[in-house]
């Protein structure tokens, strides 16, 4: 017998921590799956508190979807799944991915369920995956519920580059131009002070100056401030509280708040309705949905949903509360749980919902680019009017005489 501790969420989505005494691992993800609590990681207390959510390189969920649908294809073409685990570490890339099946292998050879097996890696099949899997062995269409995560992480990751590569331009151009607007007033600016010393000065060279001189002697002062505002914003976002403030501000960003808060319904909608459809029970479901939105103000929304279903009334009311869920979204959901259809209703909501993201993602874009340009040759052309202007009048006052 030994001696595990674990941390766990409970049906209300919970964390909780504890020891369990047991023969071994799998006896103790057994206890736990008993009493409605759902692992996140489990070590022996004999061998130093070894979690099995460290100790390896992170693993990309795109490699994950891949071997789900190759682990999906040769279950569904009868291919037991020893069999189908040992040709997908021969044809898996990811060493460290094929590491981890070797081990789900040796673990499944040894008796054990491979949801268990699973449960076991939870930095690799997070609560969400494996929660489905224990409802595909127990309902015998493990192939659907493999295709389906495939799917599901295949369209998760198309988003998520969708929106990270459509922000990258746009913050490289703001960097750059940044970057050039401070070292022309550190380097550039500076050279015609002596030349101007005695010109009449107007209000654009007077700024371009003062601007200049503040930069060159508060330039430490200015990036210790950044330094100190990056720590404080990294040490809110460490906390609940923080989170949720910070969250509350990012949502209020016009066109991008609202890109933002329409991934997040978009990420609940689709795991919600692939769990159902999986025939993972609705409790479960919202449990674990709600810490994989992102979204700590929305994941407050579907806890209170959770809790109204829990005491048999409708899903939408928490929903409707804040103004996060757009009113169509809810009606349909409202509607989904009248006729019994909720996940097949779900999926088409994060269906439509993510393709009127990217247009709004792509439109957003395309109205930012230019504006950011505007702004970049505004402020070139601040300094470069600071500098001709007093050459100009200079230029006149020899004219003249």
């Amino acid at each position: 017998m030994a001696e595990y501790q674990y941390q766990a969420q409970n049906a209300k989505g919970e964390r909780v921590t504890g020891t369990v005494t047991a023969d071994n691992e799998a006896a103790a993800l057994r206890w736990l799956d008993e009493r409605e609590l759902f692992p996140i990681s489990i070590a022996d207390m004999s061998m130093g508190s070894r979690s099995r959510r460290g100790g390896r390189g992170r693993i990309p969920m795109r490699d994950v979807g891949i071997f789900y649908g190759q682990l999906g294809d040769l279950i569904g073409s009868g291919v037991p799944l020893l069999r189908a685990l040992d040709s997908l570490i021969r044809s898996t890339v990811n060493a460290r991915l094929v590491d981890v099946i070797k081990e789900v292998r040796a673990d499944v050879a040894d008796g054990n369920s491979l949801t268990e097996a699973m449960r076991r890696h939870g930095s690799v099949f997070p609560p969400l995956h494996t929660a489905m899997v224990q409802a595909g062995e127990r309902a015998s269409f493990l192939e659907d519920v493999f295709q389906n995560l495939s799917a599901f992480l295949e369209r998760l990751d198309e988003l998520r580059s969708k929106v990270t590569g459509a922000l990258i331009y746009p913050v490289l151009l703001t960097t750059v131009g940044l970057a050039v607007m401070v070292g022309a007033l550190v380097l550039f600016v500076p050279r015609f002070e002596p030349l101007l010393e005695g010109v009449p000065q107007m209000l654009p060279t007077r700024l371009l100056f003062a601007l200049s001189h503040g930069v060159r002697g508060y330039f430490p002062l200015m990036l210790g401030a950044l330094g100190f505002g990056g720590w404080l914003l990294w040490s809110a976002w460490r906390s609940d509280a923080g989170q949720r403030w910070i969250e509350h501000w990012r949502l209020k960003v016009p066109v991008l708040g609202v890109a933002l808060r329409m991934v997040a319904i978009t990420r609940f909608c689709r795991i919600l309705g692939t769990m159902l459809t999986n025939g993972v029970p609705l409790l479960q479901s919202l449990a674990i949905s709600k810490d994989a939105t992102g979204s700590p103000l929305l994941a407050d929304r579907i806890a209170e949903a959770a809790e109204n279903v829990r005491a048999g009334k409708p899903l939408t009311d928490p929903l409707r509360r804040g103004g996060l869920f757009p009113e169509q979204v809810i009606a349909m959901i409202s509607v989904a749980e009248e006729s019994n259809q909720l996940e097949k209703v779900l999926l088409h909501i994060a269906d439509t919902v993510e393709h009127r993201t990217n247009r709004q993602v792509d439109q957003a874009m395309r109205l930012l680019e230019p504006l950011i340009l505007c702004l970049v040759a505004a402020g070139i052309g601040f300094m470069a009017l600071g500098l001709l202007l007093p050459i100009f009048t200079m230029a006149s006052s020899l004219g003249m005489k």
